[in-house]
C-alpha cells in the first residue's frame, strides 16, 4: 500500500472486535472475558452491599456489555466458546447476596448469554427489514419469493448451502432459520421494543428456541 509492503497478521482489532486469519472468533471470547472479567472481579472488590437489585444493575451496566459488543459479528458457534462466556454469568450471579444454591437465572430472570446473542440476531434482521439500519437487507440476505401460504411469514430467506462452518454460522446464514420461524405478527411488529416483548413471548411459549 503506497509502495509500502503490508506485514502479514494472525490478528486484528477492529472497533473492538478481534479478527483473525481463520475468521473464527475463539480470540474474540477470550478478549470478551478477559475485559469481562477483570471488571466483575473489581465489583466484587469493592462493593460489599450485594443485594440482587444493586449487583444486578451493575451486572447489565458494567460486565455484560463486554460479551455482547456486536455479537452479531461473532457470535460463537463452538461449544467450548460458548461456554467460556456463559462461565461469566454463572460466575457473577453466584456473587450476588442468597443465589449461590439457587436457579439463578430464573430467579433473578435473566436469559443464558447464547439466548440473548441469538435473539440479537434476530432483532438486527428487523431492523433491516423495517429500514431501521444502515443496511439494506437485500445487501446480506435473498428474499424468498416462492414463499406461499399460512404458515410462518411473507418475509421469509433463502438459506443457502453450505460446506464450511464458517459460512454456515455466519451472522446471514446461521439467522436464518430462526427469523423464518416467526409469524406474521413478529414482522409486523411496530417498533424494535415491540418486536423485542414479542421474542420474550416466543421464549415463554417454545422452549429452546433461542438455544442452539
Amino acid at each position: 500500500m503506497g509502495n509500502i509492503g503490508l506485514k502479514p497478521a494472525e490478528v486484528e482489532k477492529y472497533l473492538g472486535i478481534m479478527i483473525t486469519s481463520d475468521v473464527k472468533c475463539l480470540q474474540q471470547c477470550e478478549y470478551a472475558y478477559s475485559k469481562a472479567n477483570k471488571v466483575m472481579g473489581m465489583i466484587k472488590r469493592t462493593i460489599s452491599f450485594k443485594e440482587p437489585k444493586i449487583m444486578l444493575n451493575l451486572y447489565k451496566t458494567l460486565v455484560r456489555p463486554y460479551v455482547e459488543y456486536s455479537s452479531s459479528a461473532w457470535n460463537p458457534y463452538y461449544k467450548k466458546d460458548n461456554e467460556l462466556l456463559e462461565r461469566i454469568q454463572h460466575r457473577y450471579t453466584k456473587m450476588i447476596k442468597d443465589m449461590r444454591d439457587k436457579d439463578r437465572l430464573k430467579c433473578l430472570r435473566l436469559w443464558k448469554l447464547e439466548e440473548r446473542r441469538n435473539r440479537q440476531d434476530l432483532i438486527e434482521v428487523f431492523k433491516m427489514y423495517k429500514g431501521y439500519s444502515s443496511v439494506v437487507l437485500q445487501e446480506l440476505f435473498v428474499l424468498d419469493i416462492n414463499c406461499k401460504g399460512t404458515r410462518g411469514h411473507s418475509c421469509k430467506l433463502v438459506k443457502a448451502r453450505c460446506t464450511r462452518d464458517i459460512t454456515k454460522y455466519f451472522f446471514s446464514n446461521k439467522v436464518i432459520n430462526r427469523w423464518n420461524a416467526l409469524d406474521q405478527s413478529a414482522v409486523d411488529a411496530s417498533s424494535i421494543s415491540a418486536f423485542r416483548n414479542y421474542l420474550e413471548k416466543v421464549r415463554s411459549n417454545r422452549m429452546g428456541f433461542f438455544m442452539g
